[in-house]
């Protein structure tokens, strides 16, 4: 803000100057004719007419000259502009240097100054009304390598070289913007388009067009004193035949694509199953084999307690029998075992019979019985 008051503040007083210039030549003529009438009155029109070259008359007219050629000499340019001298003097009638921002002095009536502006500008061209500085559709139309037809919103930043001012004075005037830079920004886009197909344009490539662009107008407008700071690609329109096919491709896409995300649900559920199960059949396999493996330490303990008891066998073999069974015939020289419960029970025939002497023992505690237990010689005697 402050340097926005500055201005005005500065730009007000190159134009006050000539405001003055000109309110006095107002005063003047009122002055002047008034001093007229009044002698006309007085002394009759001719010597009220002599009377206008009156030294009354000379010396205001002096003064409003002096303040006019003042205001015309000095010049005063702002930080954001640049000017140019249009002389009578100089060869070429122009001056080779241009007018950096301050206060100057030229030559009045013979020569006088032209400014421009250096700080940046932007030049849009665009389909929406009052978007950019003409009214109505002004994007540019192109064609793409494949005969389709685009529209184009465009803007251009840009500013004028101050090394360059005179130079283009020279060639274009205030017209360089009409003129050069319009033109030469829509035939530089209308010419890449056609490099790319339209697929290529609505794609990634966009990005590559927008750059060629840009380098290119750097390089064009550079060589007739222009700066070019960014050259923006703002949107591509479609005809609305290829617009509509667009949307029934994408809308296709998107079918595939959701049905694309389903199936890969299903392989993703079947999956899970099957990891599931193969888990379930892993830890039923591990199961199964620490239960082996066990099982085998236990048979390996046991083989080793019956190889240094081995008469347990025979004792583990009499636990397991029928409870029904009261007598048993056993070799000749293996004892008899006989429950004593079961003996006093018993009916007095119930004998055992052997091929040789039979040993009866009745006691509540077994007594060790031999390592292997021979096939019975006769049946045993139920209850």
């Amino acid at each position: 803000m402050v340097s926005s008051s500055a201005t005005t503040h500065i730009f007000s007083f190159d134009d006050l100057l000539r405001l003055i210039a000109q309110i006095s030549w107002v005063l003047f003529a009122l002055y002047a004719v008034l001093t007229f009438i009044l002698n006309v009155r007085k002394d009759g029109f001719t010597l009220a007419l002599i009377r206008l070259f009156s030294f009354r008359v000379l010396v205001p007219l002096l003064l409003v000259i002096g303040l006019s050629l003042l205001s015309a000499a000095l010049v005063f340019i702002q930080p954001e502009e640049v000017g140019v001298v249009i002389s009578i003097l100089t060869p070429g009638g122009i001056r080779p240097q241009p007018l950096r921002p301050g206060l100057h002095f030229i030559f009045p009536v013979l020569e006088n100054e032209v400014k421009y502006p250096t700080y940046w500008q932007t030049y849009t061209m665009a389909g929406r009304p009052n978007e950019g500085q003409k009214f109505g559709d002004d994007s540019i139309r192109a064609r793409t390598s494949d005969g389709q037809e685009v529209r184009l919103d465009t803007s251009i930043i840009f500013r004028l070289d101050p090394e360059q001012a005179v130079e283009l004075h020279s060639d274009w005037q205030s017209r360089y913007i009409e003129d050069f830079v319009r033109p030469v920004v829509r035939g530089l886009v209308r010419t890449q388009v056609s490099q790319f197909t339209v697929k290529e344009v609505n794609s990634s490539s966009r990005k590559d067009l927008e750059t060629t662009l840009d380098r290119l107008l750097h390089d064009e407008l550079a060589d007739k004193g222009l700066i070019v700071d960014q050259f923006i690609l703002r949107d591509i329109a479609f005809t609305p035949e290829y617009a509509a096919a667009i949307e029934h491709k994408q809308v296709a896409l998107e079918g595939e694509e959701q049905k694309k995300h389903e199936a890969q649900q299903l392989r993703n559920l079947a999956e899970g199953q099957r990891d599931q199960a193969k888990t379930i059949a892993d830890g039923e396999a591990a199961a199964i084999l620490t239960k082996a493996k066990a099982q085998a330490e236990a048979l390996q303990a046991y083989a080793k307690i019956l190889k240094e008891n081995p008469n347990l066998i025979t004792y583990e073999y009499v636990q397991k029998l029928s409870p029904s069974i009261r007598t048993m015939l056993v070799p000749n020289n293996a004892p008899l075992i006989l429950p004593l419960a079961d003996m006093l029970n018993a009916s007095p025939a119930a004998t055992m019979t052997a091929g040789s002497l039979v040993t009866t023992t009745l006691s509540a505690t077994p007594t060790p019985l031999p390592t292997l237990m021979p096939t019975p010689r006769s049946q045993t005697v139920p209850n």
